[in-house]
């Protein structure tokens, strides 16, 4: 999450990792006989091949063909501008993946989501299986996003079509929205990554490009080239696009951007389908250097993401990030944190900033002291060893705390906070 930050108004953010859950639902009450749900499977796999084939070939009468003639005028048309945003989109990978498991007699799995209980359109037969998108942003992703497709299928003549990818909202299943549903998709591209912005977004665009590549060597030359360094900016077009992407809990007017990422994996320290995503009102307003900072800030925790564990201490996580974003921009600590240094001369903090202080009214001020704390252990461990002890850190819970810190630098958690006052007088005179 992304905030104004004293006379730089510069706004950094939260990790942010945005698991995804798939609803269990219960199979249909009456599955019809083997032969039909195989050839019912093998029907719906072949659509969703051909619609996946229509994308990457840039064929839109392939992408429609399968649309439900008696489907709502609404959806298709939908459907229709989804396929025309997708065309300057740099894909390496487009697939839509079924839950059409075969069993060892070589039947298919017929179950589903209960649709009994729905307004359902006229049709011979209606199914609801589940189904995944899965794609990869050419130059970006090595392993592709996942993401899900409430779809809903109609039979009529014998024929399967692609009714709807809303019907099944009432319960509980919704259809993942990429920026390609929310308007014609513009994208720069440079040795960094890309950025991808809609009609209006131009100007941001230009800007945030023109510092990825830079911002990318910065995070580069203190975590290391163990990252993929390459990565996607989306810029949304309007508050219902921005929550669609990060999550109705960061779509806030106030927040300039937001790191997410589909799943991390613990084993592999791996992380998929991870974004920059910017508020265009507020970083569109930030300064040259309150925009570098952000981006750094941001490309800085997907460089981390996968080291870093759901839990973690907040102070880890924002406080390293914000020391890459401001790391050799020559800006004084009072200027940088102007209310921790109001703070430290009347009284210096007494403990390390919780979890909770970065929600709320005081989240300025922990960010402000979670950046002075990892400054102070760059100060004594050398940066290399900061980045060592956010490595430990970031994999562990608040409790596991003082036994890294015991080991790493041979003082605890009170050893660190009285560390930390010291360096504080001497930083904010």
């Amino acid at each position: 999450m992304s905030r104004f930050r004293g006379v730089l108004a510069a706004l950094v953010a939260v990790t942010f990792l945005a698991g995804l859950v798939t609803a269990v639902l219960p199979a249909t009450p009456s599955a019809p006989p083997a032969s039909a749900a195989t050839s019912r499977a093998d029907a719906v796999r072949a659509l969703l091949e051909r619609r996946a084939r229509a994308v990457l070939d840039r064929d839109e009468t392939a992408f429609t063909a399968d649309l439900d003639p008696l489907a709502d005028a609404g959806f298709r048309q939908r459907q229709r501008d989804l396929f025309r945003n997708l065309s300057s989109v740099p894909l390496a990978e487009w697939e839509y993946v079924a839950d059409l498991v075969s069993d060892t007699e070589g039947q298919a799995d017929v179950t589903g989501t209960d649709v009994t209980t729905l307004d359902l359109p006229a049709a011979d037969e209606v199914w609801a299986p589940d189904v995944r998108l899965s794609y990869r942003l050419r130059g970006v992703d090595v392993e592709p996003s996942s993401q899900g497709m409430a779809y809903l299928f109609t039979r009529r003549d014998g024929r399967w079509y692609l009714n709807s990818d809303t019907a099944l909202e009432p319960l509980g299943k919704r259809t993942w929205r990429g920026p390609w549903d929310f308007g014609p998709s513009h994208v720069l591209a440079g040795a960094g990554g890309l950025v991808l912005s809609h009609p209006g977004g131009e100007v941001l665009a230009a800007r945030v490009l023109a510092e990825l590549d830079g911002a990318v060597t910065a995070v580069t030359e203190v975590w290391g080239q163990a990252w993929a360094r390459q990565v996607a900016v989306l810029i949304p077009a309007s508050p219902a696009e921005m929550v669609a992407l990060v999550g109705p809990g960061f779509a806030t007017g106030a927040i300039a951007g937001v790191a997410v990422a589909d799943r991390v994996d613990p084993d592999t320290h791996t992380a998929r389908g991870q974004r920059v995503v910017l508020n265009p009102d507020s970083a569109g307003a930030l300064s040259p250097l309150a925009l570098r900072v952000l981006l750094r800030h941001e490309i800085t925790h997907v460089a981390a993401r996968g080291e870093t564990v759901d839990g973690a201490p907040m102070w880890v996580l924002e406080g390293f990030a914000d020391y890459v974003g401001y790391r050799r921009s020559d800006v004084p600590p009072a200027k940088a944190a102007p209310l921790l240094a109001a703070r430290v001369r009347q009284s210096l903090p007494s403990s390390l900033p919780s979890d909770a202080d970065f929600r709320g009214d005081g989240m300025e001020l922990a960010y402000q002291e979670a950046w002075s704390l990892n400054l102070y252990l760059a100060s004594s461990l050398g940066e290399p060893g900061l980045v060592a002890l956010y490595r430990r850190l970031a994999r562990v819970r608040a409790s596991e705390v003082d036994g890294v810190l015991l080991e790493v630098t041979g003082g605890d958690t009170s050893a660190l906070v009285r560390g930390w006052q010291e360096f504080l007088r001497r930083s904010f005179p």
